[in-house]
């Protein structure tokens, strides 16, 4: 199993993408408007960057909610290969048959 310390990592971070997807967007707009100044998207350009890094959205990873591992991720049940295969031997996933041959 991996650390907690990596799941809470992830937690954090994705409380601070929410936390700050305003002010982000905001920034990135006057940054790509091309017909503001110079001078203004440049500022713009200097304010997103003294926002916290793990504020964005790239920084965030798909990750098994109860390992935490980053690797064989299924979206729809936020698990890893591992632990589906693990729960759905012990018919803990409803509507998933694990099935041996």
């Amino acid at each position: 199993m991996a650390k907690k310390s990596m799941i809470e990592r992830q937690k954090k971070r994705e409380r601070l993408v929410a936390q700050y997807a305003a002010k982000r967007a905001a920034l990135n707009e006057v940054i790509n408007d091309q017909s503001k100044p110079m001078e203004e998207r440049f500022k713009a350009t200097l304010k997103l960057a003294e926002l916290p890094r793990n504020s964005s959205a790239t920084r965030l990873n798909n990750r098994c909610e109860l390992t935490g591992r980053p690797r064989a991720y299924y979206r729809k049940l936020k698990l890893s290969r591992i632990m589906l295969r693990e729960l759905g031997s012990f018919g803990q996933i409803p509507g998933l048959v694990k099935s041996s041959w």
